[in-house]
């Protein structure tokens, strides 16, 4: 066994089994099984559809509790748990539920006489799903709904600070009527991640997390052939333009920056901002983070939780004392929080200016609330700034000239780029990343695809 704590308090909440290699190997049976079983390999469309309705009818009625489960176990303020987290997760349900009765091949007119040719899209088989600590709930969803969807069998590993919502989702599945062995999870450390991953009869392995752990994954993937998808780290510039009003977008810049502590792979962490205005930007920013309230996320009052660990705690310090090593000028913040906080683990939200491309906190994904303010000379060079990290994940840019702003959303590279807007996903939208942000897509039809085969069937006329 292990423990789960609360890191708003550093109390333990629950005691969650250690997996080993024989309960993975356990669970991939079952999977296996299931997945040739006739109850869920010949499901009817409109049955499939039923069910993943009915999940998230079930989430929806108990969005309070897992909204709660979700703020104690990782911390998130219940504003984001209850407004973001669970909705999202209902959402993703609800979506692919749709697909259930839309999944389609096509048939194809070819050059060869004599001959009737179409496809058809089939399931993989048994698909291990490892998910984060920032959202455990939401991206359990986004991964879970299109694998179930396309008809495949599924075994969840969640991150081991935050396992308790995704083992609830599991016992709201059997309550729905999801077949036996079709759901299963697996909990623990790395190791149990790392059996799951090397496991033959795994078809496919989804993963969201470090790009140090997904190169990881992705290299013994592929040499047992199986397929991957991977949803890795980023550094998603923030681009403002000089026509902007610089107090209208603060707003979207906090909320881009620091939602959920800053512990988002697509934060706005490097402010890009004419220099005339730099300091300008910079104060103004510092001002806000340093007015938010921090506290325990099921206070009313709290607009920003802890980080997850004491571990992510120590992580962000180490950044944050490497900027001011590196010469950036700290603007707020900058430490741990104590007083009536100090048994959590907050860190206060931390601005720093003076920051140039060189500086590892521009360079590395630090995963915190720790915002970089950037001047730039040079309007003509900012795709090429923005560009210059291993990241492609995100980006936003803040612009009053339509065609300015596309010209940048056009050459930065990355999955997704913001225009005018925090942060914002929807399950009909593909979301992924370039380069050392990841492989494959998740949510929309790129989902479907990624949890499916196309089989060609050709057949003789004469």
């Amino acid at each position: 066994m292990f423990e789960t704590v609360d890191p708003a308090t550093g109390d333990v909440i629950d005691t969650v089994p250690e997996a080993s290699a024989g309960d993975v190997d356990a669970a991939v049976t079952a999977a296996k099984r299931a997945f040739a079983s006739s109850e869920w390999a010949e499901m009817l469309p409109a049955t499939r559809a039923r069910l993943l309705w009915k999940i998230a009818d079930l989430l929806e009625e108990h969005a309070e509790e897992l909204a709660r489960l979700e703020t104690r176990d990782q911390g998130q303020p219940f504003g984001i748990s209850s407004t973001i987290s669970v909705p999202n997760a209902v959402e993703h349900f609800r979506y692919y539920a749709g697909w259930a009765t839309k999944l389609h091949g096509s048939t194809v007119p070819l050059s060869i006489p004599g001959v009737d040719y179409r496809n058809w899209r089939e399931p993989l088989g048994v698909c291990g799903l490892i998910t984060p600590w920032n959202f455990p709930l939401m991206i359990a969803a986004w991964k879970l709904a299109p694998a179930l969807v396309t008809g495949n069998t599924v075994v969840v590993k969640p991150a081991e600070q935050t396992p308790l919502s995704t083992l609830r989702l599991a016992e709201l599945c059997v309550e729905a009527g999801v077949p036996r062995g079709v759901v299963n999870v697996v909990t623990g450390g790395p190791a149990v991640g790392q059996a799951l991953v090397r496991h033959p009869d795994v078809a496919k392995i989804s993963f969201t997390g470090s790009t140090e752990v997904g190169r990881e994954i992705a290299g013994e993937a592929g040499r047992r052939l199986a397929r991957v998808s991977l949803e890795l780290g980023g550094k998603a510039p923030s681009i403002i333009t000089p026509d902007v009003d610089i107090d209208a977008i603060l707003e979207g810049n906090i909320m881009g920056g620091l939602l959920n502590c800053g512990q988002v792979c697509a934060a706005y962490t490097r402010f890009y901002v004419d220099e005339p205005r730099a300091e300008e930007f910079a104060g103004k920013i510092a001002a806000v983070a340093a007015s938010m309230q921090l506290g325990n996320g099921l206070d009313p009052s709290t607009q920003l939780g802890p980080l997850v660990s004491q571990e992510q705690l120590q992580r962000v310090d180490r950044y944050v004392q490497q900027g001011t090593s590196e010469g950036a000028t700290l603007v707020t913040g900058g430490r741990r929080s104590g007083g009536a906080l100090a048994n959590g683990y907050f860190f206060e939200p931390t601005v720093f200016t003076d920051v140039d491309d060189t500086m590892t906190i521009a360079r590395e994904e630090i995963f915190g609330p720790v915002l970089s303010v950037i001047p730039y000379r040079d309007a003509d060079d900012l795709a090429r700034r923005a560009n210059d990290t291993e990241y492609g994940l995100a980006a936003v840019i803040w612009s009053r000239d339509i065609g300015t702003a596309n010209r940048l959303a056009h050459d930065i590279k990355a999955g997704t780029v913001w225009i005018n807007l925090p942060p914002f996903l929807d399950a009909a939208a593909p979301w992924g990343g370039m380069k050392a942000s990841g492989v494959g897509r998740e949510m929309g039809w790129d989902a479907i695809l990624s949890y499916t085969e196309t089989k060609s069937v050709w057949t003789s006329l004469g």
